[in-house]
């Protein structure tokens, strides 16, 4: 029993840390401004509408119920999620569960995940 101490021992930590990793990730997810689906709440900005990179390729359209739809090349809706416009800035919620922000630079030119997307 001696020698199993130490493997137990370790055993705990491991399994308290990774609940605290987990415990810290929820309180994340709470802490991020939500929006329900089943009553959307409109968005009080002037970014509402498309958004696509300079060679067409991607395509964001801003829906007024706080909610975007993201084409890529030919395969409309790739990604579907909720959006929340803060000043110039803007979170992304993916449906999967990605997120990513964004910062509009002037009322025709948004900067994203490395791309320039401008307003059409």
């Amino acid at each position: 029993m001696k020698n199993f101490l130490p493997v137990i021992v370790l055993a705990i930590i491991a399994a308290a840390a990774a609940f605290g990793a987990l415990a810290q990730n929820a309180k994340t997810e709470n802490e991020m401004p939500t929006q329900s689906t089943s009553s959307p709440q409109h968005q009080n900005h002037p970014y509402v509408g498309m958004w696509v990179t300079d060679d067409g390729h991607i395509r964001h359209e801003l829906l007024p119920n706080g909610r975007y739809d993201e084409a890529r090349g030919s395969r409309q809706s790739a990604y579907q999620g909720r959006y929340v416009v803060t000043g110039n800035h803007i979170d992304y919620w993916d449906d999967t569960g990605f997120t990513a922000d964004g910062v509009f630079v002037d009322e025709k030119t948004l900067h994203h995940a490395g791309m320039i997307l401008r307003r059409q």
